[in-house]
């Protein structure tokens, strides 16, 4: 099998991964901010993750992932400015914090189950390692930190290369920070906020330097050594974390363990979803979210497919076109594999699919047909070159059109790469894959009941009769798809 290759921000070139641990695979990912629902390009962050963490155990490598839930600490500014999202949220809610935190959690849960997002090994809860940032606080206070009347700082020039992952010293623009008033240096950043004289928060802790909360860059310090040790092998996050969150991350870390650990061996950020009505911002009100998409008509894996077929590093622009074209492309995948299934019953049945002793090319007999083996071969080569899932989706799809080929081996080789791609192909069915949209003033058993009508009065010659049923379809958001490839009688257009 190819070696994985990965592209390292650190050091901005491709690398080949050998692991901390041999055998082993440590993953961290930025995990949300609860207080909101996430947007579709949040989760593209989340979809990257969970590719990359299949591909590692593709690849053999026991995984251990953690996803972090920031519950506290995160400013509305990443430079250390503004309100805290959370205690914000809360007084426009006039709610707990605790709830505004509970409730937007479990949403967050909701879209990485909508998207068969893998569970973590961990998911790591900021507010239950707060005794545990005080004493790394506690740590590296001496050498590396200074207190001002609002809170513990990090000082940043008592690191090595400050703002390497950025570039902030190269590439004009990145990682510039506005000088903040009492600050030794503009990139310097908070490690413990206090609270104000003469206000409470919802979510305050005592600490050395007075009550007050943890700052947002301590949190993923913390959490990362607690649960994978350090160095881990690979941390990831968007490609905006790579400008000040990751940085400053990696200084604590120099602090910590010494000025040649960055704590993780690999930095890896995914670019951004780019949508041009500006419905991507959470101040839009109705932003993109996945349930709009579900609300629109969409399956959620329409929108993962949509992810995949770009490369992760490249910026991807979303339009309902787009995710149109998606939805056609995994109907095609799934028709695909459906009727594999119908031609080969046996090998398509529940029990069969749950039997584990069947599932996996190796514990299928006999030697893997050529256009099997050459199929999975590019396969293998797309994934490991730095995740190239656009390049590893044209080899599932030679796959499923295969051939004449062994029915055993061709179900087996789909479900290897599909484990990988996640778009779940072995059981999606069309009737899946058609949702009917939250506006339509029609259900699908009224559309199946006209269908059913147009279709004896066409086998009668009644076409005016015939015509009146699909008009009045057509007046209800209901497209019918006369001859359609795939097999699709229609579609709601809503």
């Amino acid at each position: 099998m190819s070696e994985l290759k990965l592209f390292n921000s650190l050091t901005r070139q491709l690398e080949t991964f050998t692991p901390v641990h041999d055998g082993e695979a440590r993953v961290y990912t930025c995990g949300p901010t609860v207080y909101n629902y996430p947007h579709i390009g949040n989760m593209r962050a989340y979809v990257f993750a969970d590719t990359l963490g299949r591909v590692l155990s593709y690849k053999g490598y026991k995984l251990t992932h953690v996803i972090n839930i920031t519950d506290v600490g995160h400013l509305t500014d990443d430079a250390d400015a503004g309100e805290d999202k959370m205690e914000k949220m809360a007084a426009e809610k006039a709610q707990s914090i605790w709830d505004i935190a509970k409730h937007y959690t479990q949403a967050y849960w909701e879209d990485i189950k909508a998207l068969n997002i893998r569970q973590p090994a961990h998911w790591s809860i900021a507010t239950e390692y707060v005794p545990a940032m005080i004493a790394y606080a506690e740590s590296i206070a001496d050498k590396h930190c200074y207190e001002l009347e609002s809170g513990l700082y990090f000082d940043t020039s008592t690191v090595a290369n400050y703002g390497a992952l950025a570039r902030a010293k190269t590439e004009d623009g990145e990682g510039r920070i506005d000088e903040v008033e009492g600050k030794r240096h503009a990139a310097d950043f908070a490690i413990w906020r206090k609270t104000p004289a003469g206000e409470t928060r919802q979510m305050e802790w005592d600490s050395p330097w007075g009550k007050g909360a943890p700052g947002w860059h301590l949190e993923c310090s913390v959490m990362s050594e607690a649960l994978l040790g350090l160095p881990f092998d690979i941390h990831t996050g968007g490609i905006d974390h790579r400008e000040i969150h990751h940085p400053n991350e990696i200084a604590q870390n120099q602090a910590r363990c010494g000025s040649d650990h960055s704590g993780a061996r690999f930095w890896m950020h995914n670019n951004f979803l780019i949508e041009r009505s500006g419905k991507m911002s959470k101040s839009s009100g109705e932003f993109l979210r996945v349930q709009l998409l579900i609300d629109k008509g969409f399956h959620p894996l329409a929108y993962r497919l949509m992810c995949l077929q770009a490369h992760y590093r490249s910026e991807l622009e979303f339009s309902w076109d787009g995710l149109q074209a998606a939805l056609v492309r995994l109907k095609r995948m799934v028709m695909g594999v459906s009727n594999f299934k119908a031609r080969h019953a046996e090998l398509g049945s529940a029990s069969y699919l749950a039997t584990s002793e069947s599932k996996t090319l190796k514990q299928v007999q006999g030697d893997v047909a050529p256009g099997i083996s050459a199929a999975l071969n590019d396969f293998a080569a797309a994934v490991s070159d730095d995740l190239n899932t656009a390049v590893a989706i044209t080899s599932l799809e030679t796959l499923i059109g295969l051939k004449k080929v062994d029915a055993a081996q061709h179900l087996a080789a789909i479900a290897e790469m599909d484990a990988v791609l996640g778009l779940n192909l072995l059981t999606l069915s069309r009737t899946d894959l058609r949702i009917r949209p939250k506006a339509a003033v029609i259900t699908e058993a009224e559309i199946e009941t006209a269908l059913t009508a147009r279709k004896d009065a066409r086998a009668e010659k009644d076409f005016a009769k015939s015509d009146a049923i699909r008009d009045d379809l057509i007046a209800k958001g209901v497209e019918v798809m006369d001859g359609d490839p795939l097999g699709w009688d229609w579609k709601l257009d809503i």
